[in-house]
């Protein structure tokens, strides 16, 4: 019994901290600062949670119960596809930053022309293009938007805005889970106990990522007042996400040896 709770315990905390590796904080980093909710924040971590512990409860579970072996290219793939994603989500938040950064106002004869363009919303959807102050010159209506047009397709979900949290924790599990299941195999030596010990180092996962969403969350409403820091904070995270995950894959491609004939990988 005592051994039993000894290893919930630390596979419960050791989730929790691994929960903090860097890429993982990056990348909800990224989703978050295009958040104003506290509890909106905390069901993305959530979210990422349980993406993450899926996959690492069916890879590990195989792996552990069918002594599966991962060759060093398919290892080297998975941890690649974080990268990619970390790409992904930079590249998003960075173009979403400049479709709503503001322009310079156009002038005809050295005052202010009655068309212009600047950042403007229409509820949450944030964007920018020509447009004049009279309603019948905007040039489309508020529901005109592709956040509407997302509302009105996938609205009915009612959790759409957490799938893509969820896709990339599947991702980063995706990479961690054969790390964490021969970690688990070199330590624990009945399977039961094994995947035992996967699924509670999952459930610490999610936990961990809550309050990490939450803590970067309620910095963000401390210190976020104004919409220009907000949308700053947005490009400067979505610029770290894209510079990491470039360095990331940078890392695997040609140091690991991803693109060359001798790849060397050690699950990590």
């Amino acid at each position: 019994m005592v051994n039993l709770l000894s290893i919930i315990a630390l596979g419960f905390f050791l989730g929790m901290r691994h929960a903090t590796d860097p890429d993982h904080v990056i990348a909800v980093t990224t989703i978050v600062s295009r958040q104003h909710s506290i509890r909106r924040s905390a069901l993305i971590g959530v979210f990422w949670g349980l993406g993450h512990t899926l996959t690492i409860l069916l890879v590990g579970a195989a792996i552990i119960l069918f002594k599966l072996v991962i060759p060093p290219r398919l290892g080297l793939s998975m941890e690649l596809s974080v990268a990619l994603m970390l790409i992904v989500l930079g590249t998003m938040n960075v173009l979403s930053f400049l479709r709503s950064a503001p322009s310079a106002d156009l002038k005809r004869g050295g005052t202010p022309a009655s068309t212009h363009s600047h950042a403007h919303s229409h509820g949450d959807y944030v964007h920018s293009h020509p447009h004049r102050h009279v309603p019948e010159q905007h040039g489309h209506r508020p529901d005109q938007t592709p956040l509407a047009y997302l509302d009105r397709t996938l609205g009915r979900l009612g959790f759409y805005n957490y799938i893509r949290p969820l896709v990339v924790g599947i991702v980063h599990g995706l990479a961690g889970s054969a790390a964490v299941a021969l970690l688990v195999l070199t330590t624990i030596r009945n399977s039961n106990w094994a995947i035992a010990y996967v699924l509670v180092f999952g459930i610490g996962t999610i936990a961990g990522m809550m309050l990490i969403t939450m803590s970067i969350a309620s910095t963000l409403h401390l210190v976020a007042r104004s919409h220009r820091f907000s949308r700053g904070l947005a490009m400067a995270s979505g610029l770290l996400s894209l510079a990491f995950g470039i360095f990331v894959a940078y890392q695997i491609g040609f140091v690991d040896g991803f693109f060359t004939g001798h790849p060397n990988w050690i699950p990590r």
